[in-house]
């Protein structure tokens, strides 16, 4: 057996929860939940307080560093990258650890640490990571692309750099599956951006930023910033929508193959040549990746060249997807009704806190495009009106609408992802069984845990 389950293991680690949280363990129903990675750890015991005018030190932390480390090394011995735990007291006094695999067909949680969103299909991925840019007729170079002048400005400004060879440049467009564009040919005709070239030097690489406008990766490191490249969770990217304006310079999308990434602007976002230009847009224009949100990108300027002669200093990306009719939010603080959010454009539909009579789902029943649907716990005056929603690719409840569905076998089955929407002080343990209740309709593996008697 892997020492992950070994008692010994995680003994430093229940000393320190049961010391700090004695009372709160003694509780009935008490527990305390965390999960360990190899970067990262949740911990329910004190922070240390030092002494009034001395900064907390590494020793101050050390039992706590101990008690971790030894859960890391046993993870980094597996192959793994995470666990989690549980603590409680069983009737007879005695302490339970409840270590928790998610295995393969589990996110993990945001708010807890167990159960996050159950992939009931392999692979599968929202419908706006599946979305391919659109062709748009007539799109064309902006007037101020000019690889010429470019290319002259930037030897200006380098000198002495050392630039990529045309066989370079080739076996970069062999690697990537797409031909260079000129503008950025001419860049890497007079940087190559390596930072061997550069011998160590930081105001080299300075310079090169300088003279370009952005941190500038190497050809080697140039990359397709393909919605493959932008993952995130299912249970955020499900409710959210990617949606193109009729004028919109980019195309609100996750990721294109033509979209060229390039550059960074210091700050984590990605430059990037956009060759899928949105109706308003050009061919060849540069756009901001933002690293802060998952879909759309920002227009930077219309060309590579006037981003480095003219240096615009912002860029502007629309914010007009969160709201109907694509994305639709029913709460005391939005919509008043399901009825509101009833369009046949309607993707996304979330049923937020409400204090009024339980809402019914007939008026988005046979909607063509309905694909998420996520419900705060207590809302729905019928659940068993979900089985009516055909289309159906994510469906985010709280445990008692799952059960209702559960026990009517009147779960979706066009469903690729699930999550159990869990609110207040709820046990974990019941919510793992009704997770892998989900996980087993799909054959997919299940949630494994095992309990290790840690004593009194």
């Amino acid at each position: 057996m892997s020492s992950i389950h070994e008692l010994a293991t995680w003994e430093p680690l229940l000393r320190l929860v049961r010391d700090a949280n004695a009372e709160q363990l003694a509780a009935p129903g008490g527990c305390f939940t965390g999960q360990i990675t190899l970067g990262s750890w949740t911990l329910p015991a004190p922070q240390p307080h030092p002494m009034p005018g001395r900064a907390l030190q590494v020793a101050d932390m050390e039992d706590q560093f101990t008690a971790v480390e030894r859960v890391q090394d046993a993870l980094r011995a597996d192959g793994a990258s995470s666990v989690s735990y549980m603590v409680e007291k069983a009737p007879d006094g005695r302490s339970l650890l409840h270590v928790v695999d998610l295995g393969p067909a589990v996110e993990h949680g945001v708010v807890s640490p167990f159960v996050g969103a159950l992939l009931l299909v392999e692979g599968a991925v929202p419908e706006p990571w599946r979305r391919l840019p659109e062709d748009v007729p007539g799109a064309t170079p902006a007037p101020s692309a000019d690889p010429a002048l470019l290319e002259r400005t930037l030897r200006e400004r380098l000198p002495d750099a050392i630039g990529a060879t045309e066989d370079e440049i080739a076996e970069a467009e062999a690697r990537l599956g797409v031909a260079l564009p000129d503008e950025l040919k001419a860049l890497y005709r007079v940087t190559r951006a390596r930072w061997e070239d550069w011998g160590g030097d930081y105001a080299a690489a300075e310079r090169v930023a300088d003279a370009v406008g952005c941190e500038l990766f190497s050809l080697d490191s140039l990359y397709i910033a393909d919605a493959a490249s932008r993952p995130c969770p299912w249970q955020f990217a499900a409710d959210d929508a990617a949606v193109t304006a009729p004028d919109a310079a980019v195309q609100g999308l996750v990721g294109s193959p033509g979209w060229i990434a390039f550059g960074d602007n210091g700050g984590g976002d990605r430059l990037a040549i956009d060759l899928t230009p949105g109706p308003g847009g050009h061919t060849g224009q540069v756009i901001v990746i933002d690293h802060e949100r998952t879909i759309g990108a920002g227009l930077r300027a219309d060309s590579l060249t006037d981003m480095v002669i003219n240096r615009p200093s912002g860029w502007h990306q629309n914010r007009d997807t969160d709201s109907p009719p694509v994305v639709a939010r029913v709460n005391i603080r939005a919509l008043r009704s399901v009825e509101a959010a009833a369009r046949p454009e309607l993707e996304v539909l979330g049923i937020g806190v409400w204090e009024g009579e339980p809402l019914s789902l007939a008026p988005v029943v046979g909607l063509p495009r309905l694909r998420t649907l996520t419900v705060y716990p207590g809302t729905l005056a019928d659940p068993l009106e979900i089985a009516g929603l055909t289309g159906l690719e994510y469906l985010s409840l709280g445990p008692e609408d799952w059960r209702v569905l559960l026990d009517a076998g009147a779960v979706p089955r066009s469903l690729s992802a699930a999550h159990i929407e869990v609110r207040g002080e709820q046990h974990p343990l019941p919510i793992l069984d009704l997770a892998n209740e989900l996980l087993a309709l799909w054959d997919r593996p299940l949630i494994g845990r095992t309990v290790l008697n840690a004593g009194r």
